[in-house]
């Protein structure tokens, strides 16, 4: 029988059932600007040596929950596993980021790009998965994710981050049907690399498009949004009797979200660049929506990231399907006191916007 989860507002929120106040995580909660994940990670050498040892994965996932008092965990990963499991390998450069030895820049590299077993090639990830559920004994949910097959491919054909992605923008020009091929492969196998999370305990599915707004609208609904749709079609979407939610998030979505909301996702996040009650008015109400507060705030003093909370709860107004978050990765410079302002910040006004 698995453990009953002691506190699941955000498995409600997502769903959009009444809670009693609004829950809250924050993208990018296991990092840097924790000391003790910087010596975990020192520990293990290097970050992907931290990303593939279970034990280590558990660890960093479960010490913010630790120190706040969050809704939530999420599985500590990375986007490029799919990639790196296709065997392009995937390394990192100091001070540069991601790299791929093997990037895929054309047709003939896209026909020769093989799909493997998840299984075989990312059980890593799921026995973190099986270990953090153990751990937290029911205490929050936890997330799984993936990045987007757009956003995962960028790097792909890229072979590292990039601010114009000229690459790829070359090869959707020319080769459209060739790309295409490349993000379906992508979305079959991040499709497998998910459900095999939930099957392994993950209670909720967050996808992350990080570069689609990159795109005009025709090109996003062609080579971003329908890959994801693709995922959100296949995945598993109950386990232990329970839904388990589909977070769809594009930063920058902007007015991309009303197209977004027809994938049948159960929420949208939503970056600072466009207010919630926008966001609402975009979905129709459709979805839950998550975020949204500029990670930036928690730079600035405690009576101003107070206000910053309260200007997204008022942003998003009354009722349910709210989960609150950050509009993007919180950064390695953030004062983890500070983290601790915005979560009681949240406990403290956002009980007003629920019940009668």
């Amino acid at each position: 029988m698995p453990t009953e989860l002691k506190n699941d507002l955000f498995l409600r929120a997502l769903l959009r059932q009444p809670v009693p106040r609004t829950p809250i995580w924050i993208m990018r909660q296991a990092g840097r600007y924790l000391p003790e994940y910087r010596a975990t990670r020192a520990q293990a050498g290097d970050f992907m040596s931290l990303c593939s040892n279970p034990e280590l994965a558990c660890e960093v996932t479960l010490q913010p929950l630790r120190r706040y008092a969050l809704d939530a965990a999420i599985l500590f990963s990375d986007i490029l596993t799919v990639p790196d499991a296709m065997g392009l390998g995937l390394y990192f450069a100091a001070g540069e980021g991601p790299r791929f030895e093997r990037p895929v820049q054309s047709a003939a590299a896209i026909r020769r790009l093989h799909v493997p077993d998840v299984q075989e090639t990312l059980g890593y990830v799921f026995d973190a998965v099986r270990l953090i559920r153990h751990e937290l004994d029911g205490r929050v949910p936890l997330i799984g994710f993936a990045g987007s097959p757009w956003t995962v491919g960028t790097y792909m054909v890229e072979g590292r981050s990039s601010r114009d992605f000229a690459t790829i923008r070359g090869l959707a020009a020319d080769e459209p049907k060739a790309l295409d091929e490349m993000l379906e492969k992508v979305a079959g196998m991040t499709t497998d690399y998910l459900n095999a999370q939930v099957e392994a305990g993950a209670q909720a599915i967050m996808i992350f498009d990080t570069w689609g707004s990159a795109l005009e609208r025709d090109d996003y609904l062609r080579f971003s949004l329908a890959p994801m749709q693709a995922i959100v079609d296949g995945l598993t979407r109950e386990r232990d009797g329970r839904r388990v939610p589909v977070i769809l998030f594009t930063k920058g979505a902007g007015p991309l979200l009303a197209d977004m909301v027809e994938t049948g996702c159960d929420a949208l996040g939503v970056d600072w660049t466009t207010d919630l009650g926008t966001a609402r008015e975009l979905t129709g109400d459709r979805v839950a929506l998550q975020g949204n507060l500029d990670p930036a705030v928690l730079r600035e003093s405690p009576d101003k990231i107070e206000q910053g909370v309260v200007d997204v709860l008022a942003s998003y107004g009354r009722g349910p399907g709210h989960v609150f978050n950050l509009g993007h990765g919180i950064t390695p410079d953030i004062d983890p006191d500070h983290v601790s302002v915005l979560v009681d910040a949240v406990h403290r006004h956002s009980p007003q916007y629920h019940g009668s």
